[in-house]
């Protein structure tokens, strides 16, 4: 079966997109290590081939060997290749279908993660940190959505070294994906009727249906919804249509002149939290396709839960970084707002909704409760610091094979490139904290009834001075510190001083030298933080 054996060695360079592909031997690997055999059939964009897949993963703390048996997984799957921009790229994505003998779909675990049988290969040619969709979909989880679960791993095929990838859930109707209804072709009516859907924002396919309302910053420029589930193939006309309905009646609300009314607006029809959570996770990491495409949102049956909810998120390969099409630098900007040239329109919800200072509180107020939980930036650093030592010994490989450190491929992103992994999560890094600044000075206001009290006329809530500075730093707020931390630009704090009630802290920063993050937080548990510069 496993025609290839452990002969890995490759002949030679071949020419890539920006850069070269070298010949590379992968002997071991900490990581779970994925072998497929097509025994001489071609992958095509679709339909699935069956071929030969196998899964190592020693669980005893042993590194995995190509010559291993599959000990996770050992038998048929259907793959094909996938994406649109990313199928584009030399390191192919891949979906694949565990299949049985007989070529029905074999429902199984994988790597810890829950029965299933389709399963997605997401190439890092276009992620050179090799986190960006897994620490989205990790802080979607946490903010208390399902998100798809992930696991790293390297992959052979027909004994050629493909590189690090992300094997993960696709995302689908499941008691362990998006739980909600299982929908026949035959629910037409009452209750069975209205759920479960899952629909997207995409490029428009078979089935799409184009929106009543235009985004106000593309005028005559058309948006497109897709079934997601059931698949256009399955869906009956007469649940398509009550899906386009229920979107519509949603819509009607959001851009009638009682929007802004609990009873009734658009409240009524959407889960307000996850349509905030979505917003949150796609403004942390900029997310070019957060919004355009790739953008998932289901709704259960009426008699469980009659809102329509955003998410899951999905797609953040072109996220986390200062794309060339944005135009700014350091993490700065919109994307929910983003005027500029785009190859799909986005739906304009979230310049509606941020109209209504109700929903502009809420979110303020969910952005402030996560900067004391997953986006504080220790929490943040640790994570990706966590991921880049896991990878440190696979990433070399990676970039044996694919030598495009210090060349701008995949997305064209501004400013130099750098030329080590560890140049990579440094810049990774730095553009988080930026981002998380410029968030938290940005971040729309909502009903002042709502916001914590404003001091000093403007964010934050204290004041600093010199900046830069030379060798003292005052600190002043008229509410109590309890505490003020100041970190580097890597999330390492290099000073912190603790006080109990006192509303002015001097500290001696003299043996400092660059910026800084400081950061203050008051008795009431309310934490905020500024760049400052020293020398």
């Amino acid at each position: 079966m496993w025609r290839y054996g452990v002969v890995l060695i490759l002949a030679g360079w071949f020419s890539i997109a920006g850069g070269f592909a070298q010949s590379v031997t992968l002997d071991s690997t900490n990581l779970p290590l994925v072998v497929i055999d097509t025994e001489g059939k071609e992958i095509p964009d679709e339909p699935k081939v069956n071929v030969q897949m196998k899964i190592i993963h020693n669980r005893d703390g042993t590194y995995n060997h190509p010559s291993d048996p599959g000990n996770e997984y050992d038998g048929i799957v259907g793959i094909e290749i996938r994406g649109a921009y990313s199928s584009s790229l030399p390191q192919k994505p891949y979906g694949f279908e565990t299949r049985q003998s007989n070529g029905e779909n074999l429902n199984i675990s994988l790597l810890d993660m829950p029965e299933e049988n389709d399963w997605i290969l997401l190439a890092n040619y276009n992620d050179k940190v090799f986190m960006r969709n897994i620490l989205a979909f990790h802080l979607f989880e946490k903010m208390g959505h399902y998100a798809p679960r992930t696991h790293l791993c390297e992959v052979i095929l027909n004994g050629e070294y493909k590189g690090i990838y992300v094997l993960t859930e696709k995302i689908k109707r499941d008691k362990n994906r998006i739980n909600i209804a299982k929908l026949d072709a035959d629910d037409l009516a009452g209750d069975s009727l209205t759920g479960g859907y899952i629909f997207k924002v995409d490029y428009p396919e078979n089935g799409y249906w184009v929106s009543a309302y235009e985004n106000p910053d593309y005028p005559g420029k058309p948006v497109y919804y897709i079934p997601a589930y059931p698949k256009v193939r399955e869906i009956h006309t007469g649940q398509r249509d009550y899906l386009i309905q229920t979107v519509a009646t949603f819509e009607d609300a959001l851009w009638g002149a009682d929007f802004r009314d609990q009873d009734m607006g658009y409240r009524k029809y959407i889960d307000v939290e996850s349509f905030i959570d979505y917003f949150l996770i796609s403004e942390l990491s900029r997310n070019t396709d957060g919004y355009k495409k790739s953008r998932y949102l289901y709704k259960d049956k009426d008699s469980k839960d009659p809102l329509i909810h955003a998410g899951p998120v999905w797609d953040f390969d072109w996220a986390f970084k200062d794309e060339t099409g944005m135009g700014v630098t350091n993490g700065e900007g919109w994307r929910y707002s983003y005027t500029g040239p785009t190859d799909m329109k986005p739906p304009g919800w979230y310049i509606r909704l941020l109209e209504d200072p109700w929903f502009a509180g809420r979110l303020n107020d969910r952005f402030t409760e996560l900067q004391g939980s997953i986006f504080d930036l220790i929490y943040l650093n640790d994570y990706i610091d966590s991921v880049a030592a896991y990878v440190d010994e696979a990433q070399q490989r990676h970039y044996e094979r694919w030598p495009i450190l210090g060349i701008n491929v995949g997305t064209p992103e501004i400013g130099t490139q750098p030329t080590t992994y560890k140049g990579e999560v440094d810049k990774f890094k730095r553009w988080v904290i930026h981002r998380l600044l410029w968030l938290g000075d940005n971040m729309p206001e909502g009903d002042p009834s709502m916001m914590a009290e404003k001091l000093w006329g403007s964010a934050p809530g204290f004041r600093y001075y010199p900046n830069p500075s030379t060798d003292r730093l005052t600190v002043e707020s008229s509410r109590q510190i309890r505490e003020i931390r100041i970190f580097d630009l890597q999330g390492k704090v290099v000073m912190q001083v603790r006080s109990s009630d006192a509303r002015m802290v001097h500290m001696d920063v003299a043996i400092l030298q660059g910026p800084f993050v400081l950061e203050v937080q008051y008795l009431n548990g309310v934490t905020e933080r500024e760049l400052f510069i020293t020398y």
